[in-house]
This record gives C-alpha cells, structure tokens and sequence, in this order.
C-alpha cells in the first residue's frame, strides 16, 4: 500500500487536473458564446465569465467544508454521511484550487484599470470578492442545515 502523504498528493493531483479542465471548458464555453454575439455580449460578459468561476468555486469550497470528515478507523461502526479526509483534498484544495483563479481576477482588473474602466473594475472586485464570500457562506449554511449542525 503506498505510502498516506503519496495518497494524498495523487487525490490534490487529480482534483487539481479536473478543476482545471473544467475551468478551461468554462472559459472555452463563455468565449464562443461571446463570439456568436460580441457586439452584444462582449462588453458585458468580457472577463466576467471568473467571476462566475470564481464565486461558483467558492460555494463549492463552502459545501466541502461543511460536510462531517468521516472516520475512516477500523473501529468506526457505522457509516455516516460525509467525505474522508482525502476526498476533502481531492475536491477542496485540488478542484477547487485549481477551478477558481486568483491571478487571472487580477489581471483583469489591472486590465480594466488600464482601460479606464474603474467603475466596471470596482463591480469585478465586488462580485468575487463579497460574491465568493457569500456563496462559500451559503454552501456551508446548506450543509449544516441538511445534517442539522
């Protein structure tokens, strides 16, 4: 049996490769949906799209880190509802981790300061920032309401 730390590095891997695959996809999706339309979707949908990642990612993060840890021991009688230890790296640190971006909010708000835009750079900030709060606040209210936390 491999050693737990390589277990562990092999889920945050995984889930690391799929949040960004599905982030890509996500980016791929909201730029040929702009292309059909530009002159009506690009200055509104522009950049917005991690936005959406960003605050969709974040209520995920809520939801992984409200679900009970599982005891895996041998001595464990019953099975509850819940994620191993190991499933919460998968899904938290790797998904997660890598299906929301920091440095490319960044960027677009630099971007958007550049252009003149400071108005639409302050929205930006706004919906990930106190977005992102309050979806990873919403998911953890969900979870601990369903299993009465």
């Amino acid at each position: 049996m491999p050693h737990p730390a390589v277990l562990d590095a092999c889920a945050i891997g995984f889930g690391a490769v799929a949040g960004a695959l599905s982030r890509h996809q996500v980016g791929k999706l909201a730029a040929s949906q702009i292309a059909k339309d530009p002159a009506r979707l690009g200055p509104t949908f522009e950049r917005w799209h991690t936005a959406g990642i960003n605050v969709a990612g974040s209520f995920i993060l809520g939801v992984v880190s409200a679900v009970p840890t599982l005891d895996t021991s041998p001595k464990q009688a019953t099975a509850k509802f819940g994620c191993t230890s190991r499933q919460k790296l998968l899904l938290g640190i790797g998904f997660c981790g890598s299906f929301t971006t920091f440095s490319t909010y960044s960027v677009d708000v630099i971007a958007m300061l550049n252009n003149g835009q400071s108005i639409k750079a302050i929205q930006y900030i706004c919906v990930n920032n106190m977005g992102g709060i309050a979806a990873a606040a919403l998911g953890m209210m969900l979870v601990r309401r369903m299993f009465g936390k």
